[in-house]
């Protein structure tokens, strides 16, 4: 749920020992997607799978763990639009929609366990932020919610987990003055703070309450929770609130929810329903500075062996025309059938 545990729970699903207790775990994903946006034309613009009638890479992602002792490390690279230019910006904070960029690491970052409760963590981190993830391997639906796009996805900096009981957790960190970036301003450095409370009251319920603050990246309250109702079963939430400091230019507030059934072992049928208010956006010809949209995404999951397929439906309609039809014309609405193909190991 959160993107900085995925990695670790990739990382469980594999390992190669290189020497008696010294095990590097390695773990990862391939994917691909089928897109058909049926205005002809990309429309949905959140994140990845936006390629038009067109058989498109996701990414292929390696990642690497090693615990010795009380220190650990995770690593994790990514090539492949979904992994490189779609979610890793250069060094500058642009993204490089032609794919030339090089730098591909999710994350990378060393932790210390000082006790059982207590641990310190430095790197470049899957935000603790949201409730989807970079990683397809990792999410139900194959796109991905406003919430996710324009939340982080990764922050550098340094942080502290305390396990207060087994079922509470808290967390604090001082992060770089921005999102997504390895490298801070150096007028700046670690301007930015976050901090985490996580509840576990009892199984099957997680929630984890998220909150950073920033002077350039802006201040975001951010709220995700699952719920197991039932064996088969699941709902999930995330809300979000944001402020923009001075680097963006619009706020927004959002929430979605994320029913899931298990049909079978092998197949579950799941809904995303998200509404997404952006503020302070746009002006328009009749003064409205606000664009909201609904979405509502219903996928399916059909597991054989470490393959998953996701056929996935998805319906959008936004309060202002910033969609096309098939003609070209401005209009509210848009939906699109994507297909994603996802392999895990």
């Amino acid at each position: 749920m959160k993107k900085v545990i995925f990695i670790l729970a990739l990382a469980l699903t594999g390992s190669v020992t290189f020497a008696q207790d010294t095990p590097l775990e390695i773990s990862g994903s391939a994917d691909v997607y089928y897109k058909y946006d049926f205005a002809k034309t990309g429309n949905i613009g959140t994140s990845f799978a936006s390629d038009q009638n067109s058989l498109s890479l996701g990414m292929i992602d390696i990642a690497l763990k090693k615990k010795t002792g009380k220190t650990s490390f995770v690593g994790e690279v990514s090539f492949g639009p979904r992994g490189q230019y779609q979610s890793i910006p250069n060094s500058d904070g642009t993204y490089d929609e032609s794919g030339a960029n090089s730098f591909h690491i999710q994350n990378l970052y060393a932790t210390y366990a000082a006790t059982d409760k207590l641990s310190f963590t430095a790197g470049y981190m899957g935000t603790f932020i949201g409730y989807e993830v970079i990683s397809p391997l990792a999410n139900f639906h194959y796109s991905t919610s406003y919430l996710f796009t324009n939340g982080p996805f990764q922050n550098a900096g340094v942080k502290a987990n305390y396990a207060i009981s087994d079922k509470v957790g808290i967390m604090v960190g001082a992060f770089n003055n921005t999102w997504n970036n390895y490298m801070a301003n150096p007028a700046k450095g670690l301007n930015s703070i976050g901090a985490q409370l996580s509840l576990t009251p009892s199984e099957g319920i997680s929630a984890y309450l998220n909150f950073m603050d920033g002077a350039e990246s802006g201040t975001i309250v951010d709220l995700t929770a699952t719920f197991q109702l039932t064996e088969k079963f699941k709902l999930g939430l995330n809300a979000a609130d944001f402020k923009h400091g001075n680097a963006l230019s619009y706020d927004y507030t959002g929430f979605a929810l994320y029913p899931s059934v298990a049909v079978s072992d092998s197949f579950s049928l799941g809904l995303r329903a998200e509404y997404f208010d952006y503020k302070n956006l746009y002006e328009d010809s009749n003064e409205n500075m606000d664009s909201s949209v609904t979405a509502f995404t219903l996928s399916a999951n059909y597991k054989v062996g470490g393959l998953t397929i996701i056929p996935e439906f998805r319906l959008d309609s936004n309060k202002n025309n910033v969609f096309l039809d098939s003609d070209m014309a401005p209009t509210k609405s848009a939906t699109q059938a994507t297909i994603g193909v996802v392999y895990g190991f």
